[in-house]
């Protein structure tokens, strides 16, 4: 595997899933000992939570901070019965891939991909601005270049896969709801105006709005692309070295 984008910092463990709590603890197992994490994703995770999976966890940036760990990779797959202990910055050793659960990394990965030109769609932009506002929201990223209209980018983390198909979202989201139409406002406006969906998983083949658990989303994700609006659904390659940024997926059309 190449250098990663986003390396990981020295001092992350693994341990094994216990449950999460209040939507932004979460517990896990490591040397048997029960410690916490730091959960900044209040979605679902569907079919991540289950307890003793495998998990990868990141020490806080901040010192002294309640929580001593960030919650990053999910294993989807429990380990096989008398599996061996945890490695620091190993492969899984049951050979099943990772899942990012950490939603602060799409920007991140966005940001790092941009500063090292691994954006086909940004090709001639020379700056990008973080967390611009446009009207009562505030988008995630700002590019701008010589010459070329305004590129306007939304992140949004993806996690969910089902039937081989990556989904977002993954619980009804009303703020999801408000970033599409204002992407469609900036679209029909002359801007260019873009979702970058990070999908922290790489066994999928292919992205469609999650229609069986926000339908609102859904129809208004549609509209936005009729009226201009590009998506990029790229995977990202994650595991105990970092996150990297892989392939764009197909999305399915509107009838399937």
């Amino acid at each position: 595997m190449d250098a990663p984008l986003l390396p990981f910092s020295d001092g992350c463990i693994f341990g094994r899933l216990i449950c999460r709590e209040k939507r932004f603890f979460t517990a896990f197992a490591h040397n048997g000992e029960t410690l916490w994490a730091h959960t900044n994703n209040s979605g679902a995770m569907l079919g991540l939570l289950r307890p003793g999976l495998p998990v990868f966890v990141s020490p806080a940036r901040k010192p002294g901070r309640k929580l001593p760990f960030t919650l990053e990779l999910i294993s989807p797959t429990p380990p096989p019965p008398g599996s061996g202990p945890f490695h620091p910055l190993s492969a899984s050793p049951w050979d099943s891939p990772w899942v990012g659960v950490n939603t602060l990394t799409p920007n991140r990965l966005l940001r790092a991909a941009f500063e090292k030109g691994h954006l086909p769609f940004a090709e001639g932009y020379t700056r990008f601005a973080a967390e611009v506002k446009y009207g009562d929201s505030r988008l995630d990223a700002l590019l701008t270049g010589p010459g070329l209209p305004p590129l306007w980018i939304e992140c949004k983390n993806v996690s969910l896969v089902e039937d081989n198909v990556a989904a977002f979202p993954d619980a009804e989201t009303a703020r999801g709801r408000k970033h599409l139409r204002a992407l469609a406002e900036l679209a029909a406006a002359g801007a260019r105006a873009a979702l970058f969906y990070c999908i922290q998983r790489t066994d999928t083949a292919c992205f469609a709005p999650a229609d069986y658990i926000d339908p609102a989303y859904a129809a208004l994700f549609h509209t936005a692309l009729r009226r201009g609006v590009e998506v990029y659904p790229f995977t990202a390659t994650a595991g105990p070295g970092g996150y990297g940024l892989g392939r764009i997926l197909p999305v399915l059309s509107e009838n399937g």
